[in-house]
């Protein structure tokens, strides 16, 4: 079986305490992931194993296949020092 991961464009995000009413970021959400042997497959299982999709007002969704599911952390805070000094670690 493939591992897949389902994204939407629509919606919004806020960062970690907002005060803001408004988005603060335009971006993309992790709807969630499935397994199959395609990406159709993959996705009416993620549907099944998570229903509660079907009540939300997403809609349009696409899938990017995971050849690798070890996860690397990264921290954007690890970076903040070196960017004020041109650069990433």
């Amino acid at each position: 079986m493939k591992s897949y991961i389902f994204i939407t464009t629509e919606g919004y995000t806020f960062q970690p305490d907002s005060d803001f009413a408004e988005p603060d970021i335009e971006n993309c959400q992790v709807v969630g992931f499935g397994k199959g042997n395609d990406a159709p497959e993959a996705f009416e299982n993620m549907l099944k194993g998570n229903d509660y999709l079907l009540e939300t007002n997403f809609n349009e969704v696409f899938c990017l296949q995971l050849r690798n599911e070890e996860r690397t952390y990264f921290y954007i805070d690890d970076y903040k020092d070196s960017s004020e000094n041109g650069g990433c670690k």
